[in-house]
């Protein structure tokens, strides 16, 4: 199954960095997105322009799940500042996690499931700390999406390896 571009950097917005959630699509927010919300809908995936790092299609349509799912508390965190702060925290950082995410996935062994939560985990516990403090709401809802997505992957999961991969890492960063 191929995913349209504006679904891959929902995902991988998601997946990736703890303002993951930044890519709710509009059709499931109470109000329309802040504009640099919308900016970073559009723009985060090339702003991480990985090479070898995959994101399994059983984990994006979860995590899209969980983001289109989120309750309006949830979607509160989506600010016009705390969004601008990640824009600008991605800009400047977007390539050195590219890196990152993409020598982990092709050091780490086993299925590809394994190889995304490993090369995932590890670079999310990387640069977490060094996102901007105004994107701390953004991170909680972030870390929501992930905990919950790796619970139903790990419930589901018929391969063991890759339920004990989801498993593995959601408790999150």
């Amino acid at each position: 199954m191929t995913l349209s571009r504006t679904v891959q950097r929902t995902v991988l917005t998601a997946v990736l960095l703890s303002a993951s959630a930044l890519a709710l699509p509009a059709s499931a927010q109470a109000a329309p997105l802040p504009p640099a919300c919308q900016e970073a809908l559009l723009q985060t995936f090339d702003k991480f322009p990985v090479k070898d790092f995959t994101v399994p299609d059983k984990v994006k349509n979860t995590m899209l799940n969980e983001v289109a799912n989120l309750s309006e508390a949830d979607q509160a965190a989506f600010t016009q500042t705390a969004c601008a702060a990640w824009n600008t925290w991605a800009t400047k950082n977007g390539q050195a996690v590219a890196t990152d995410l993409d020598t982990g996935y092709r050091n780490a062994a086993g299925p590809a499931c394994h190889k995304f939560t490993a090369s995932s985990i590890a670079t999310l516990k990387k640069y977490a700390p060094n996102v901007p403090s105004q994107t701390r709401e953004l991170e909680k809802v972030a870390k929501k999406v992930w905990r919950n997505s790796m619970q139903k992957l790990a419930a589901e999961a018929t391969n063991a390896d890759c339920r004990k991969a989801y498993d593995g890492v959601k408790a999150g960063w």
